[in-house]
């Protein structure tokens, strides 16, 4: 068996895809979770130990630690609701910050030194500039994105500080679903586009598009979806490196081409031979028309080729999940 490693949020839509990739590659991967968003029917499918806690309970974390010789960590444990971090920051302020500063106090006093950490593009804000690169200036515009980039320089100066290594990845839009059908995107409620339609598709609920008018080739929002086998693949590349030569980086994750809300639209509606029920509203304050990365620095430093995020791939992985989990 290889190293011990603790995943945080791993009954979560991510979280899981990457416990699942480990167990298979042969490591140990404890699920850590207070299953307020996570879905233990999913984590209790992939047969790894499953801890139920939470990050702000430092008992609980130190039995986890005192129980488990943990490698490495990684964190897919934030609550990211962008309009709800508005609405309500402190609740996002106490999880996304101080809960993560609390599991941070725990490894240090373990010596665990090793640390994957689920940034986001929304550290970005609204950069003037595509694609966005590593070096693109970070200035969030709502609370999820800042309570990222408090942890990202928290990382840093621990980093100086005490040693503390850590691998950081900043997310454009996790899409799709496990190739075997089993694991893929289930929130409540849910604001995502692809299931949304998905869920116009199969039921006839209206999908709102929101704006037609972008300074785009179609008109509406172009956003880089990434398929969460390619976030998790470059994860564990994060984490071999650091593992075996103690060197963290930053790494935007994306494909650096970008699909519009039409695109998509259409791509659910070839997968599916059924309509989606649009309807064409006015567009959002706040959404940029393009948010596109640029990933050439994951690609050369870890290696990493994003072979499951074409459309077609995305929409179908995702299309048989959401048809499955209905049936549940």
């Amino acid at each position: 068996m290889k190293e011990t490693i603790l995943v945080v949020g791993g009954a979560g839509y991510i979280g899981s895809q990457v416990v699942s990739d480990l167990k298979e590659e042969g490591y140990n991967p404890i699920i850590l979770d207070n299953f307020i968003y996570g879905n233990r029917d999913i984590a209790e499918r992939i047969g790894v130990p499953i801890e139920t806690g939470d990050m702000l309970d430092s008992n609980f974390l130190r039995y986890v630690f005192n129980k488990y010789k943990i490698s490495l960590v990684m964190h897919f444990a934030a609550f990211a609701y962008v309009g709800e971090s508005v609405t309500d920051p402190l609740k996002y302020y106490k999880n996304n910050v101080v809960a993560t500063l609390n599991l941070l106090t725990m490894m240090k006093e373990f010596n665990v030194k090793k640390f994957i950490f689920s940034s986001t593009c929304a550290t970005y804000g609204m950069p003037e500039k595509f694609p966005i690169t590593e070096d693109t200036p970070q200035n969030p515009i709502n609370p999820y994105g800042k309570t990222k980039l408090v942890v990202e320089n928290i990382l840093k100066d621990f980093d100086v500080a005490y040693g503390f290594k850590s691998v950081i990845f900043r997310y454009f839009n996790a899409s799709g679903a496990n190739e075997n059908g089993q694991m893929g995107e289930r929130h409540n409620p849910e604001t995502h586009i692809i299931p949304l339609a998905i869920k116009s598709a199969m039921t006839g609920s209206v999908f709102k598009v929101f704006g037609t008018d972008y300074d785009t080739p179609d008109g509406t929002c172009i956003r880089d979806y990434i398929h969460i086998a390619d976030i998790s693949s470059a994860h564990i590349l994060g984490m071999k490196k650091l593992l075996k030569t103690n060197e963290g980086g930053i790494y935007n994750i994306g494909t650096g081409t970008g699909l519009s809300v039409l695109e998509i639209l259409n791509a659910i509606e070839k997968v599916s031979g059924k309509k989606v029920n649009r309807q064409d509203i006015e567009k959002r304050a706040g959404d940029p028309p393009r948010l596109v990365a640029d990933a050439k620095k994951l690609k050369e430093e870890l290696g990493w080729n994003p072979k499951n995020s074409n459309v077609d791939n995305i929409i179908k992985t995702a299309w048989i999940w959401h048809n499955n989990d209905a049936k549940k």
